[in-house]
């Protein structure tokens, strides 16, 4: 209850304090990316409920001859990488906090296709909203692999309590700040995740 209650209250006035920045963000990406501002998603949340969560579009919509999308290192753009870098991007994702979909902290929500790649350990890191920060993103984040993230993901469902809650909040603010953990080696993000080396 007191989790909840303080994701209502911060996500509120976090999207209250910092408008004219949201504001700032969507008018430079309508000139620099193009429309939509708005990168919309369905992803898993609690217990593996599809939710579509909302954050900022840092690519473009460029595809090949053949109409597929091109790799993210071609679709970044130069505003994109900026805005992941200083996390401008989840912002939106505070909307999804206050709807309740997410906490402000959790296991990322990844893509609904990793569902059945996840062994059951795995899977645990659904027990709990996904958040916009976790334990797993101030540990590394995408230059993490993928077995040790989950493995933090579950460590903090295990773990998880209000003042463990603001400590991942005060060390996201520092790793923001330090822009650390942004992409994998090799890759805009990360790659994808194709299933568990342990069943």
């Amino acid at each position: 209850m007191l989790k909840r209650f303080f994701d209502i209250v911060a996500s509120a006035i976090g999207l209250l304090l910092l408008s004219p920045v949201i504001a700032l963000v969507a008018l430079q990406i309508g000139r620099k990316i193009g429309s939509p501002v708005f990168f919309r998603q369905v992803r898993p949340g609690l217990n593996g409920k599809p939710f579509e969560m909302i954050k900022f579009r840092t690519m473009r919509d460029a595809v090949d001859a053949a109409g597929n999308p091109l790799p993210d290192s071609e679709r970044m753009t130069p505003f994109g990488s900026l805005l992941r870098s200083t996390s401008l991007d989840e912002l939106p994702e505070l909307w999804n906090v206050l709807k309740g979909d997410m906490s402000l902290v959790g296991p990322r929500p990844l893509l609904m296709e990793y569902l059945p790649l996840y062994n059951p350990e795995q899977f645990r890191r659904h027990e709990v909203r996904p958040g916009v920060t976790g334990w797993a993103q101030i540990n590394g984040r995408n230059s993490l692999g993928w077995e040790e993230k989950f493995a933090l993901d579950v460590c903090y469902v295990d773990s998880r309590s209000f003042w463990f809650d603001m400590k991942i909040i005060l060390l996201t603010l520092k790793r923001v700040v330090a822009r650390d953990g942004i992409s994998a080696d090799g890759e805009v993000t990360m790659a994808k995740f194709t299933g568990s080396k342990t069943k």
